[in-house]
């Protein structure tokens, strides 16, 4: 049996989500903070937790953005087979919902229209990013992401070879977060795709820098290879704002997929610490 969702609904919870994920932070990502501080060994790189903390109360207490920038949108939509979208176009409902998130929020909009030749700002921080999937029922789930550049240009991606193995992607990782040091705005989320494509492994990386930060691989390989890498970055003593310390990053979260003989495709997206990001089902 067909549901009929309109479309005006998905730009509602668009709206919503955007203003939420700018405005609240993740209880996730405030418990690993208060965690970390306990147990920060820098005094400066405490007082920067101590810093962050406040800034999430106050952007809590006052409806204000927990940073300025208020990131690029990225959408990530599973579209139920059994859902008809009706009165409006499914992109544009999304960023209809973008546009309006960013205006009444009085959200930065750091978009511009052409990446070369003429680098105009929209000046509704639209068009969105939108990755759409259609999956079994009649729902509509969306997960937008607030993607700020400071973290995104950070990121990288490398096709390895089979030969390169295990130790090639931890050697990666690893000077994929030292080459960031303190630009990302640590401590960082890294999010990691391994297999798959090229565009595949970069998908998965964005999307793990959404995943919750006490989310536990169901692959205990993959389990033991985030705990492993997370220790090894906080060795780095890049720590929190990059002025020292142990808390570099609060989670690796990796997400895999199947590739082909001759490929092992490894992408890393950093994510600062504001990991903005909010969900909901219609």
């Amino acid at each position: 049996m067909i549901r009929t969702i309109q479309a005006s609904q998905i730009t509602d919870a668009v709206t919503d989500l955007f203003l939420k994920a700018n405005r609240f932070i993740g209880d996730d990502v405030l418990d690993s903070i208060t965690s970390a501080m306990e147990v920060e060994p820098s005094p400066q790189g405490k007082a920067v937790l101590n810093q962050l903390i406040q800034n999430y109360e106050i952007a809590k207490e006052e409806l204000m953005p927990v940073c300025q920038d208020t990131g690029m949108a990225v959408v990530f939509i599973e579209i139920g087979q059994d859902v008809h979208i009706a009165n409006g176009g499914l992109e544009e409902a999304i960023n209809e919902g973008v546009r309006q998130a960013y205006e009444k929020g009085y959200l930065r909009k750091s978009v511009v229209g052409d990446p070369l030749f003429n680098r105009t700002n929209t000046k509704d921080n639209t068009p969105a990013i939108i990755y759409p999937r259609i999956v079994p029922g009649d729902k509509v789930h969306i997960l937008a992401v607030a993607k700020g550049f400071g973290s995104e240009n950070m990121s990288a991606l490398k096709m390895l070879v089979p030969a390169d193995g295990i130790e090639g992607v931890k050697k990666f990782i690893l000077q994929t977060v030292e080459n960031a040091g303190p630009n990302p705005c640590p401590p960082i989320v890294v999010g990691v795709g391994i297999g798959g494509t090229f565009e595949l492994a970069a998908l998965m990386a964005k999307r793990m820098t959404a995943a919750p930060l006490t989310r536990r691989n169901k692959n205990p390989e993959y389990a033991a290879l985030e705990d492993e890498l997370l220790e090894k970055i906080n060795k780095l003593g890049i720590g929190p704002a990059g002025i020292g310390g142990q808390t570099t990053a609060l989670k690796v979260n990796i997400a895999s997929a199947a590739t082909h003989i001759a490929g092992l495709p490894v992408a890393v997206n950093i994510c600062c610490h504001a990991a903005r990001h909010a969900e909901t089902t219609i």
